[in-house]
């Protein structure tokens, strides 16, 4: 059997300063997002995204990420502990992030970037959706190098003993779902975004996918012994909130199919040009 490493949560420490892999995870996440939205840009001839418009995305996204996924994690997985300490809410470089509150987080932010450039909403979701799983494979990882979020009991070969927990072996389930969630649903999304797409099919498709990936991991994820953790019918507050995803992705999908041609957002093309002309 194998055995956790524990790895120091604390990266690099300067002084009183701390820098924490769980943070450094995250920032792999937004440069990762910054390259392959460039390479986007500059390789797919179908999109009128520019560069402007991917810095304030990434900008948008932050803030949504950040602030939906603490918000969701206090209220869906463990309200009670934050009710009775609150400070804790702040100490997001601990772990703790819901993907699910951060996902809405990041919608609300593209609504707001829509509005702000006058562009269909979901025609920013789809161009912004398949640079999304290199960051969440990142946050696995950082799950995992802070010993959070283990598996179930297990015996099969791979089983892991997480020593501050107990000593059964479990599912490593956060390499799973960086496995899953990551790295498949990036190659998935990656692939099926290269062609030109109706306005929402790509959107529709990441959360169809990502609830499913999702649904399937958390049979091997240990609940949560917060707020929630295994509710009604055996099926997990991960799982519950994988379902209206489902749903909506359908709901996308079946809604692009009215949208034959594939919607671009428009902006000015002289500007766009310069654009793309001083950043190459």
């Amino acid at each position: 059997m194998l055995v956790h490493p524990q790895i120091d949560p604390v990266a690099i420490s300067l002084g009183p300063l701390s820098v924490h892999w769980y943070g450094l995870m995250y920032l792999l996440g937004f440069v990762a997002f910054i390259l392959l939205g460039r390479y986007r840009i500059k390789h797919n001839p179908h999109t009128t995204f520019t560069y402007e418009m991917l810095d304030d995305a990434l900008f948008y996204g932050m803030l949504g990420v950040v602030v939906g996924g603490r918000l969701g994690h206090v209220l869906f997985y463990q309200f009670g502990y934050y009710l009775e300490y609150p400070l804790h809410i702040f100490a997001i470089w601990e772990g703790g992030m819901s993907f699910h509150g951060g996902f809405l987080g990041v919608f609300v932010a593209m609504i707001l970037l829509a509005r702000k450039y006058h562009l269909p909403w979901l025609a920013v979701t789809d161009f912004v959706i398949p640079l999304i799983p290199p960051g969440l494979a990142a946050g696995r990882i950082g799950n995992f190098i802070n010993g959070e979020l283990w598996g179930r009991p297990t015996d099969v070969p791979w089983g892991m003993i997480f020593p501050y927990v107990d000593n059964f072996p479990r599912h490593p389930s956060q390499l799973y779902q960086f496995a899953l969630e990551g790295v498949a649903l990036f190659i998935f999304i990656w692939i099926y975004s290269a062609k030109p797409r109706a306005t929402g099919a790509i959107t529709g498709a990441f959360m169809i996918g990502y609830g499913v990936l999702r649904s399937f991991a958390e049979f091997f994820r240990e609940p949560e012994d917060g707020f929630m953790g295994v509710l009604t019918l055996g099926i997990t507050m991960g799982q519950w909130l994988s379902i209206p995803m489902i749903l909506a992705g359908i709901a996308a999908i079946i809604w692009s199919r009215h949208h034959t041609n594939p919607v671009q957002p428009r902006v000015n093309s002289r500007k766009h040009s310069k654009n793309k002309r001083h950043n190459t």
